[in-house]
């Protein structure tokens, strides 16, 4: 727990002259508070024996200075609430920015072992809980410490009878935190949880609406709802069941230090051991000393939740990416497109078989060779190692003779363009969507890699052309129209290397004879490596690979393949 403070502490030190500043106003405001019931002390304690004309003189006095202290204090409550909270969002985004720039780093294999609500409730609702903490945590405790310390001293002087009748019950009202507290941390940490499995079943949910629709499966999925929804009132139920408690314990104490304080008070005064003037002082400082106690309540709740919120941030930021470059990784450059496999094998973490056995394999630059062999051969698996999307197991893949742990990922990555089958397309328009392959691109680049992809034809159909928004996923497209947009954008990133990953198998007939005619055009004179379950798509592949769980079985060409009779002839058949 510490380090973890120690750690949130670091998120102050950019912005250490607004929290110092903060936290003067803090004590500033704070001191103000204490000064009002001395000035109450004071004219009912002296203006008694003065005369009338002296005591309305020193109480416009009194006055003035209470008016500017009450000025002093409004800039100070400003300060706080403006420049505190600015500060608070800056040190949100700064640890927004952290935390997903830390997932951009992440490879393939966590992300298939994690859920998008999961992952958004950590950048979103944590992060909030998080910043509120940090700007009011500090200037709460501070404003609090000031008040209770402050009065105190000022009891203290008035009635020591009175003050240790006031304190006598603190010790018994902080063992009754503590022991509370325990119990509300372990609760709100299990609400973080549930809120953040609503997220992911929502996000799930609205993603999928509508293969929901297709089956008119709502009522199915407002079950499934309810049944997280509940999960989360229940743990909500348990927080605020100890919550009660806390609160209302901590309530009644203060009305009990109330109580001792009145009881106390009058057998004092009775007896002559305390004035009048006193006592109401005494009162009102009460007020004051309990004030700061209510404060440390909220507090609890405040830390409780952005607590448990770093704790969960910090779990994600202390998973170290399993795919970096090495120390001393150089660029990939003046690519020719030579894949060399040696001896490759690959494994899931997960699982202890493997997808991909002692591959051996030689592509040479501007070949054209295709992967076919049944579903879960491992096809996708071995083409996604080129770009090390997932980590060799064993061996190496060499490009133009260098091992790819050896050159940089984003070197890497910049030389190979991909096409699948599942095309993704941002929120946005036609024009932005292109240009994701080439962020510096001008839009005439842009107009000729739509053309070589043979999509400016049906763009310019669109009713504002290029700058169409196309909404969330491309669902305003067709699926040939979002295959072509996805062609064009490796148009423009005109990478060496190419992967096509089953990138014609959706579409119909029509749609597969203009994107097949967009990706031959693109493979021209490119290393490709084409991933294809219709094997008559594949048929001119100067080299077809047959992949199974045993490893490459068969290579040649269509024809020398069908002459054989094997496993690429019974595919042949079966799928024609």
């Amino acid at each position: 727990m510490w380090q973890n403070l120690r750690r949130m502490a670091g998120y102050y030190k950019p912005y250490m002259g607004t929290f110092l500043l903060d936290m003067f106003f803090a004590f500033l405001a704070s001191i103000i508070a204490l000064v009002i019931p001395l000035a109450v002390r004071y004219i009912t304690s002296n203006l008694a024996d003065m005369g009338t004309d002296e005591a309305v003189r020193n109480v416009i006095r009194i006055g003035i200075v209470l008016v500017v202290l009450v000025i002093i204090q409004f800039f100070s409550n400003y300060y706080i609430t403006n420049f505190g909270h600015v500060m608070g969002a800056k040190m949100e985004y700064d640890m927004r920015a952290e935390i997903f720039a830390h997932y951009q780093k992440l490879s393939f294999s966590f992300y298939d072992e994690q859920k998008v609500g999961q992952l958004m409730s950590r950048i979103t609702n944590d992060l909030f809980d998080i910043s509120e903490l940090l700007h009011h945590g500090p200037e709460n405790i501070a404003i609090s410490l000031i008040k209770l310390i402050g009065a105190f001293i000022i009891l203290s002087n008035i009635s020591g009878y009175l003050t240790l009748a006031a304190f006598i019950l603190v010790p018994l009202m902080f063992v009754y935190a503590f022991i509370l507290n325990k119990k509300m941390k372990r609760a709100f940490k299990n609400n973080r949880v549930k809120i953040a499995d609503i997220n992911t079943q929502i996000e799930d949910n609205l993603s999928g609406i509508r293969v929901v629709k297709s089956f008119a499966n709502e009522e199915i999925e407002k079950e499934k709802f309810k049944e997280g929804n509940d999960g989360f009132l229940k743990a909500k139920r348990n927080s605020y069941f100890y919550m009660g408690f806390y609160n209302s314990g901590m309530t009644a104490f203060t009305m009990l230090i109330n109580v001792v304080v009145i009881i106390t008070g009058g057998i004092l005064m009775a007896k002559g051991l305390v004035p009048v003037a006193d006592f109401v002082a005494f009162l009102l400082y009460i007020n004051i000393f309990t004030d700061p106690i209510k404060t440390l309540i909220d507090f609890t709740e405040q830390f409780q939740n952005g607590y448990s919120g770093f704790e969960r941030f910090v779990e994600i930021l202390s998973i170290e990416p399993d795919i970096e470059d090495k120390e001393g990784a150089v660029p990939l450059t003046n690519v020719r497109g030579d894949i060399t496999f040696d001896d490759v094998s690959f494994k899931y973490k997960d699982t202890a078989h493997r997808v991909l056995r002692h591959i051996n394999l030689s592509v040479p630059a501007g070949s054209y060779v295709a992967l076919v062999g049944s579903s879960g051969g491992g096809k996708t698996t071995l083409c996604s190692l080129i770009p090390r999307f997932y980590e060799v197991t064993k061996g190496s893949i060499r490009i133009d003779g260098k091992d790819i742990r050896d050159v940089t990922l984003q070197s890497l990555r910049e030389n190979i363009g991909i096409v699948q089958q599942d095309v993704y397309l941002f929120a946005g328009t036609v024009y932005d969507n292109i240009r994701y392959g080439k962020a510096n691109a001008t839009r005439e680049e842009i107009i000729e890699a739509a053309k070589l992809a043979n999509a400016h034809d049906f763009i310019m159909e669109l009713p504002n052309g290029y700058d169409t928004d196309i909404g969330q996923r491309g669902v305003k497209l067709s699926g040939g129209q979002k295959q072509r947009l996805s062609i064009a954008r490796v148009f423009l990133k005109n990478p060496p290397i190419l992967i096509f990953d089953e990138a014609t198998s959706a579409l119909d007939n029509e749609s597969e004879n203009i994107v097949k005619e967009s990706l031959e055009r693109l493979a021209s004179n490119r290393t490709t490596l084409v991933i294809a379950h219709r094997l008559s798509t594949i048929r001119n592949a100067q080299r077809i690979l047959v992949l199974t769980e045993h490893g490459i079985e068969e290579t040649g060409t269509h024809d020398e393949l069908m002459a054989k009779d094997g496993i690429y002839a019974q595919l042949y058949r079966w799928t024609k």
